[in-house]
Parts: structure tokens; sequence; C-alpha cells
């Protein structure tokens, strides 16, 4: 099993800020819910850190993801966010904990790579010196975000790019 298997995975290398073609150079790897075996592969590719953006509901998420990130001995932080109302608060955890883990590598999934997508737009532009177009692009590399999405990224922008609020 390669991670390029994994639902609309994606490799970046923060280094030099684009899509990784290298998928071992690439400090953050995100994609869309991984099953219990893509995960061991995620564990297996280096990645020492998962941070699940998804919500906790049977048909979206592992039984237990937290525990089998842990017997992989990877780090795991569950910071769910409502597809219909994401919020600054939810960003604003999302770049705390990201700072935290800024030396390690580190898988971010949500259910599709939707929510991870406009999350990291916005993360790169403020923390991986993205251009705006980059940024955008990057936003739609697996969907068009709609009103609530995009709203969200621009409200982002806003208060964490445009006013210097982290």
């Amino acid at each position: 099993m390669a991670l390029d298997e994994i639902k609309n995975f994606l490799a970046i290398d923060v280094r030099d800020a684009r899509d990784a073609s290298d998928v071992a150079s690439a400090r953050i790897g995100t994609a869309g819910q991984p099953t219990e075996a893509e995960l061991a592969e995620v564990a297996a590719a280096g990645y020492q850190a998962v941070v699940n953006l998804g919500l906790l509901t049977p048909e979206y998420c592992l039984a237990d993801e937290a525990g089998l990130a842990a017997s992989l001995r990877m780090k795991y932080r569950h910071l769910p966010v409502n597809f219909d109302a994401p919020a600054i608060a939810d960003f604003e955890a999302f770049v705390a904990q990201m700072d935290a883990w800024a030396g390690e590598r580190v898988f971010v999934h949500c259910a599709a790579n939707f929510r991870v997508s406009s999350f990291m737009a916005v993360y790169g532009e403020l923390r991986l010196g993205w251009s705006r177009d980059r940024a955008d692009r990057h936003a739609r590399t697996f969907w068009e975000p709609n009103r609530t999405w995009q709203r969200f990224v621009d409200d982002c922008r806003a208060r964490v790019l445009e006013h210097g609020k982290k």
C-alpha cells in the first residue's frame, strides 16, 4: 500500500512551500479519513503525529483512532470541526497544535480533505510563506469550497493575516 492510495492524500514540502514530489521529504501530509491499515502506513512512512479535524461519527471515523495512533507510537490530537459551521477558534487551535509540533512530521486529516485543505490554505499563508494564489489553489485541490468555507477562509485571513493576530 502506498500513501497516495489514501483518499485525497497530499504531501506538502514546507521547505519550498509546494506539494512534495517525494513523500519522504514532506513534513506535512494531508488526506481524507484513513483506514486502520492506512494509518499504520502513515506511521511507517515516518509521520510522528496526527491531527484529526473530522467529527467522531461512525460513518466518518475509526472506532478508536487515538488508541490506534498511540499503538503506532504517534502523537494524536482531535480538533473536531463542524463542517457546516467552522469557526476561527477552530483554526486558532489548529495553528497552536501545528506550532507545538513544528519539528515533527504531521499527518492532518478529516473525512475527505476538504476541511483540511481550507485550513492548510490559510496556514500556508501564515506559516509556510505561501502566496494568496498558492493558498487558493491548494484550497481547491479536491473541491470547490462552498460559501460557508469561503467565508471561513476569508474570516481567518482577516483575523490572523491582515490584523496580525495569532
